[in-house]
C-alpha cells in the first residue's frame, strides 16, 4: 500500500523541478505569447501565477536554492512572480469592485489604480521570457501543451443574481456597529502620522522605507482592517453591495478598499525589502539583484507603493472618519450622568485632558452641560471654557450627556477626583482607565 508514496519520494530533484514548474512555465509561455498585457491579466491568471509560483518557490527553498549558484536566479524570479502577482491580484480586485464601492474621488483613484496595474503586469511580461530562458538553461523542459484565453476568463458578467435575503437588525447589531466604527477611528488615528498631501520624491521615500514604513508594520494594520471587514460581514450585514442599509455598506467600502490597498503595499514592500533592497554581500546575490532591478524598476515600484498605495490608504481612512462618526453617534447608547467637579482646582489642564481623552478613545459624541450651557467634552478648550463658568458661578456639579461607554469611564474618573489629590498632584488611575496612561 505504501509503494506509490515511496515511488513519489524516489523521483529526482530535477524531475520534481520539471513537474512543479510545468503549469508555472505554461503561464510564462502564455504571457510571452502576447505583445501587450491589455485584457490579458484576469484574476484567474493572477491566481494561477500566485499558486504555481508559491509551490515552486517552496520546493526550491526546501532544497537550498537560496544558497546555490546554479539555481538562485530561477528561485528569485519565481519569488518575483509570486509577490508581483499577489499585488496585481489585490489591485485587480479593487478595479473590479470599484463600481460598487461608491467612494469619493473615485475617478482619480481609478486612474492611478490603472497605472499601478499596468506597471505590475508589464513587469510580469518582462519576467516571463527571462524565466523561460533560465528554465532552458537548467534543462527544465518547456511544456508542450499551452494555455489559451479560455482558461483565464474574467469574473465579471452583465448578469447579477437576485437579492432575496434581508438584512436583520436588532440591539446586538447596534453594539457591533458601534464597535466597528470605534475601531475604524482608532486605526485611522494611527495613519495620521503618515498622511501626506503631495507625492514623495524618491529620496524622501528612501528615508521612509524600510525604517518607518515596512512590511511588518503594514501587515499588522492589514490584519486589523481585515478584522473589521470580517466582523462586519459576520455580525452586521451578510448581503451584497447594492442592497440593504446603504450608509453601512458605504462605510464598509472605506475599510474594504483600505484592506486591499494594504495587501498590495505589503506584498510589494516584501518584494522590495527581501529581493531589491540589500540582497547580500555575495557576488551572485548582487548580480541577481541587479538583474531583477532591470526587470522591476525599484524606483517605480516604491513610487507605486507609497504615492499610490499608501496615499490612498491615508486618504480613504481620513474621508471615512466623518461617516464613521455619523454612524457611531446614530447607534451608540446615550445616557446622562451628574458628577462633581475636580476638588480645589476645578477643570484646569490635566482633568480636562483626561475627560477629552476618554471621549476621543470611544469616538462618540459627549457634551458637558453647565446650567443649560452645552460644551463639547472631547475638546480640552471647550471644557476649560466651561471651567471658567463653573468657577465664576461657584458650581459644584455638572452633567455629561452622550455616549454611554464614555460616560461610564468619566464617572470612574470623577470618583477619584479626576486623577488628582486635593493639592492638584496626579494619583494612580483605576485599571479600567489604563488606556489614559501617558506613554
Amino acid at each position: 500500500m505504501n509503494e506509490p508514496i515511496e515511488q513519489a519520494c524516489d523521483i529526482s530533484f530535477s524531475e520534481k523541478a520539471r513537474i512543479l514548474s510545468e503549469d508555472y512555465l505554461r503561464c510564462c509561455l502564455y504571457m510571452a505569447g502576447h505583445e501587450s498585457p491589455r485584457h490579458l491579466f484576469t484574476k484567474k491568471l493572477f491566481s494561477e501565477l500566485v499558486s504555481t509560483s508559491l509551490v515552486l518557490e517552496d520546493f526550491l527553498d526546501f532544497h537550498g536554492a537560496k544558497n546555490n549558484h546554479n539555481w538562485f536566479l530561477y528561485r528569485e524570479l519565481t519569488a518575483a512572480v509570486h509577490h508581483l502577482s499577489l499585488g496585481g491580484y489585490s489591485q485587480k480586485h479593487i478595479s473590479n469592485r470599484l463600481i460598487f464601492y461608491n467612494l469619493p474621488d473615485s475617478e482619480a483613484f481609478e486612474s492611478q489604480g490603472n497605472e499601478a496595474l499596468h506597471f505590475l503586469t508589464n513587469c510580469l511580461m518582462r519576467l516571463a521570457p527571462v524565466i523561460l530562458t533560465e528554465a532552458e538553461r537548467l534543462e527544465i523542459g518547456l511544456p508542450q501543451s499551452l494555455f489559451d484565453a479560455r482558461f483565464f476568463p474574467g469574473i465579471t458578467t452583465s448578469e447579477m443574481l437576485a437579492y432575496d435575503m434581508e438584512d436583520e437588525g436588532g440591539e446586538e447589531q447596534k453594539k457591533n456597529i458601534v464597535k466597528l466604527a470605534s475601531d475604524f477611528l482608532s486605526i485611522a488615528g494611527y495613519f495620521d502620522q503618515l498622511s501626506f498631501y503631495e507625492p514623495y520624491s524618491y529620496d524622501e521615500i528612501l528615508t521612509l522605507v524600510p525604517d518607518k514604513i515596512n512590511e511588518v508594520e503594514i501587515r499588522r494594520y492589514e490584519m486589523l482592517v481585515h478584522n473589521l471587514q470580517s466582523y462586519f460581514d459576520t455580525y452586521v450585514i451578510h448581503g451584497g453591495f447594492s442592497h440593504g442599509k446603504e450608509k453601512l455598506k458605504r462605510f464598509r467600502s472605506f475599510f474594504s478598499v483600505v484592506f486591499h490597498l494594504l495587501q498590495l503595499i505589503g506584498r510589494l514592500l516584501h518584494f522590495y525589502e527581501r529581493h531589491l533592497h540589500e540582497a547580500g554581500y555575495k557576488i551572485r546575490y548582487k548580480a541577481v539583484q541587479e538583474e531583477l532591478s532591470s526587470l522591476v524598476d525599484p524606483q517605480k515600484l516604491l513610487d507605486l507603493t507609497i504615492n499610490y498605495g499608501l496615499y490612498w490608504v491615508c486618504h480613504y481612512l481620513t474621508r471615512g472618519r466623518s461617516l464613521a462618526r455619523e454612524i457611531l453617534n446614530e447607534y451608540i447608547e446615550r445616557t446622562t450622568i451628574e458628577v462633581g467637579i475636580p476638588v480645589t482646582r476645578g477643570f484646569h489642564c490635566r482633568p480636562s485632558l483626561l475627560v477629552a481623552k476618554i471621549i476621543q478613545h470611544y469616538g462618540g459624541q459627549v457634551e458637558m452641560i453647565v446650567k443649560g450651557d452645552r460644551f463639547d467634552a472631547s475638546s480640552v478648550l471647550d471644557i476649560q471654557w466651561a471651567g471658567g463658568k463653573i468657577q465664576n458661578e461657584r458650581i459644584s456639579r455638572v452633567s455629561f450627556e452622550g455616549d454611554a461607554r464614555a460616560l461610564k469611564d468619566i464617572k470612574i474618573l470623577a470618583s477619584v477626583n479626576y486623577g488628582e489629590d486635593t493639592m492638584g498632584k496626579g494619583i494612580p488611575l483605576p485599571r479600567e482607565l489604563n488606556y489614559l496612561r501617558e506613554d
